[in-house]
């Protein structure tokens, strides 16, 4: 998912562009503003975190783009691409060292397991809303 800061500051192209250039395949796309019901249901793991609030409301300040990508290894080179959450310690070259601001405003979401890349993939796209 690339998130409300990346999109405001006109990055969904070049980011779009190095997830190609990564190898990945977008298999279904869409570009959508998340209400507070949504951001609070797509992060209810958080919910008892101090952050959770925060979060909700960043993740509700502006639209996303939200993705499913295919590749062989989808999830572990993803979170290789986009790089450390905190962009001061991203590697050189990844997404989050690029166009992301802060730990806060960090550009882009990736999901951390296969399990969890199909349960947030489902929340945003039907089947039917797939290639």
């Amino acid at each position: 998912m690339i998130k409300p800061d990346a999109v405001a500051n006109g990055h969904i192209g070049a980011i779009l562009n190095d997830i190609i250039a990564g190898g990945f395949k977008i298999v279904a796309m869409k570009y959508i503003q998340l209400t507070q019901e949504s951001a609070g249901n797509f992060y209810a793991v958080h919910k008892e975190r101090p952050f959770y609030g925060e979060l909700v409301g960043f993740m509700t300040s502006g639209p996303i783009v939200a993705a499913i990508l295919e590749k062989e290894n989808a999830v572990e080179d993803f979170r290789k691409l986009i790089g450390a959450t905190d962009p001061s310690k991203a590697e050189e070259g990844t997404i989050r060292n690029k166009y992301a601001k802060s730990i806060e405003a960090n550009a882009i979401h990736g999901s951390d397991s296969d399990e969890n890349a199909e349960i947030e993939g489902n929340f945003f796209f039907s089947q039917f809303e797939r290639f």
